[in-house]
């Protein structure tokens, strides 16, 4: 079918929060609330840290709160059950074990068996279009950035190096053959040149006949737009599918101090305007080479959201077209993934899932986030309060 009108709206509340009853409501409202204040985040982060060590019995107080609202569940079952509600709005779940900070080896197998796990179940149900994994969750991040400095490894790292690799290999391996789309999430400047090799050279071997190795490029960065270019040009040459999720960035602070502490370009845009621009040429590229280039726009940004809606208008491509997928975080930009998805467009939320300690790590960073991301909580809590004005109307 062809995209004839484009009447989509990120105003509407009544579609954005449809599958929340008045209670759920408010708890957002009430969460959204508490991390709109700075201070109040790095106290409950240091109390957390400190109940932590103690072994202080948190999890039920932080699986009522913030845990729901961000996170799907402790184990990859229990994310895949929580978010039907998703399935039941026409919003596909990524499965994303969150773990993080695991260093050893049993802790990369673990990471492995997971993964392993989500793509298997992806492949049982079409509600998980996508599983995902972060290079540094599989092997040592210190193997990355030497990978990608181009330093000689001894004899212990390059069994562990190895180890990586396999482990990677065997996801790549098992998502071409249950026909499970992976997405590989960007990290560090300093560790991505070794893992772009690595995507490079699984697209080029899985991603023949079908998307299923997805490079994921974060327009922050002012090379990325060149690169992108460089991956197409390669991708026709070689004859495979070029697969991007375009993301802004998520390391800019870390980013630009290691760049002045150790005297180094700063690999980072000069301003917001210059990663606005080119996430959404980026789009514009993308969608100009659909023969080629499979993409996801991984952005909480309405206006880029926007853009990519009226350039599939411009060019009658059909919303449902499995070639272009929309994604948020889970528990975030309701109003732009409800909203797409009630019109008919491919759109996945990130789902989080790991036992409450463990996944503790990612739970403070989405609520600094939400803290110093320029207007995000207070764009939630305007939507939230116009929507229970709107339901106390009625």
């Amino acid at each position: 079918m062809e995209n004839t009108e484009n009447t989509l709206s990120f105003k509407d509340t009544q579609t954005a929060f449809a599958s929340k009853d008045d209670k759920a409501l408010k708890k957002a409202y009430w969460l959204f609330k508490m991390v709109s204040r700075p201070w109040l985040v790095k106290i409950a982060k240091h109390a957390t840290d400190i109940a932590l060590k103690l072994h202080l019995p948190i999890e039920g107080l932080v699986k009522k709160t913030i845990f729901s609202q961000f996170v799907g569940g402790e184990t990859a079952q229990e994310a895949d059950d929580n978010t039907d509600d998703l399935a039941d709005y026409g919003i596909g779940t990524i499965l994303d074990f969150s773990v993080e900070g695991k260093e050893d080896e049993e802790g990369f197998d673990r990471s492995l068996k997971e993964i392993l796990k989500t793509v298997d179940i992806s492949a049982q149900t079409v509600n998980v279009p996508f599983c995902v994994f972060k290079p540094s969750g599989v092997g040592p991040f210190g193997l990355w950035v030497k990978a990608s400095a181009g330093l000689e490894l001894n004899a212990k790292e390059m069994i562990q190096w190895k180890a990586t690799l396999a482990r990677i290999d065997s996801i790549a391996e098992r998502a071409e053959a249950k026909g499970t789309p992976i997405l590989i999430d960007a990290e560090e400047t300093w560790m991505q040149d070794g893992a772009d090799q690595m995507v490079e050279l699984l697209m080029t071997r899985h991603n023949t006949k079908q998307a299923i190795i997805y490079h994921t490029l974060q327009m922050y960065r002012h090379d990325r737009l060149a690169y992108l270019k460089r991956l197409h040009e390669r991708a026709e040459r070689e004859g495979w599918i070029l697969a991007v999720k375009l993301v802004r960035g998520a390391y800019m602070e870390k980013e630009r101090d290691r760049a002045e502490e150790r005297g180094y370009p700063d690999p980072i845009q000069k301003d917001k305007a210059s990663t606005d621009r080119d996430f959404n040429a980026a789009l514009e590229f993308c969608i100009s080479h659909l023969d080629r280039i499979h993409f996801m726009c991984g952005t909480h940004n309405e206006d880029s959201s926007m853009r990519l809606v009226d350039l599939m208008h411009e060019k009658k491509i059909a919303p449902e077209d499995k070639r272009i997928y929309f994604a948020q975080l889970y528990g975030m930009s309701d109003h732009i993934s409800y909203n797409l998805a009630a019109s008919g467009y491919n759109v996945a939320k990130y789902v989080p899932y790991g036992p409450v300690r463990e996944v503790m790590p990612y739970l403070i960073r989405r609520a600094q986030e939400n803290t110093s991301a320029a207007g995000q909580t207070g764009r939630e809590l305007s939507l939230i309060m116009q929507e229970m004005k709107r339901r106390k109307g009625n």
